[in-house]
């Protein structure tokens, strides 16, 4: 069993893009990601000044529009078009959840498919399923640089993705179908979940539940992704997979934390030098 550790290349990519940073500085181009948060959820907040750290550390421009809960859906719409035009301004992240008042598509598609980093906008789902060049969402885009560190290629397996999110789940089945992997996913209503997980090369898992994946639903030598972000009740994260019990059997597999979590930011980070470059 060998471990993916998302930590190290994580720092790895943060490293290349601060040479890339650097790189376009000299010609004149600073890269510039704006975050909009709304509302006073902890756990949002969190990302964001994680966000914020990154692009401090990396040499990226960035500013948070911070509003609060009750704004109205056209201001906060006003303010993304106003990003739009900003010529010093290369991408534009919609932190979510959104407030139950607010419309969160008409939020999401309200941002310019060029500067959509997180790959949310229905331009840049169009051509992920096309697999036609677009921003695909940081989270899928981690596991499949991931996987390619470790010389892993999804050609020909048969994989498994449990939870169909449009942030998660959807996108990382169309990545996957891509890469010509045979694709089976799963969600909330599927019947007999073990009967999908058993039969699968490549598990990638991210719904949310403690020990959702137990050692009776992977097979012998699977490769394991958990993408599940969970606390404890003594505050330590944990994922959606018994990791105790099933890494024994596996070929590879993720931690959590270190696995794919850091991934997610390293990849917002290459996307946004990425917009600059097309600036």
């Amino acid at each position: 069993m060998q471990i993916l550790d998302g930590k190290t290349l994580a720092a790895k990519i943060r490293k290349q893009a601060k040479e890339d940073v650097t790189s376009l500085k000299e010609k004149g181009i600073t890269p510039g990601l704006a975050v909009v948060l709304i509302g006073d959820d902890p756990a949002s907040h969190t990302y964001v000044k994680m966000k914020e750290k990154a692009c401090e550390e990396t040499g990226i421009y960035s500013i948070a529009h911070k509003m609060p809960s009750d704004i109205s859906q056209d201001k906060i719409i006003e303010t993304i078009e106003m990003m739009n035009l900003n010529p010093n301004i290369d991408g534009i992240l919609i932190q979510l959840p959104l407030p139950p008042h607010i419309d969160t598509q008409k939020v999401l598609q309200s941002v310019s498919p060029q500067k959509d980093v997180d790959g949310f906008h229905p331009f840049n789902v169009g051509n992920l399923v096309l697999d036609l060049d677009c921003f695909a969402p940081c989270t899928p885009i981690g596991v499949m640089r991931l996987l390619e560190e470790y010389n892993i290629d999804p050609k020909g397996m048969d994989t498994c993705v449990v939870g169909a999110s449009n942030i998660v789940g959807k996108p990382m089945m169309n990545l996957l179908l891509n890469k010509f992997a045979t694709v089976d996913i799963c969600h909330i209503h599927t019947k007999d979940l073990a009967e999908h997980t058993k039969r699968a090369d490549l598990l990638i898992v991210g719904v949310g539940k403690i020990n959702l994946i137990t050692e009776d639903m992977v097979k012998d030598g699977a490769i394991v992704i958990d993408i599940g972000i969970n606390k404890r009740e003594n505050g330590k994260l944990t994922g959606d997979v018994d990791f105790e019990n099933v890494a024994p059997k596996c070929s590879y597999i993720t931690p959590v934390p270190g696995g794919v979590g850091p991934m997610t930011i390293a990849m917002l980070l290459a996307n946004t030098i990425t917009a600059a470059r097309k600036r």
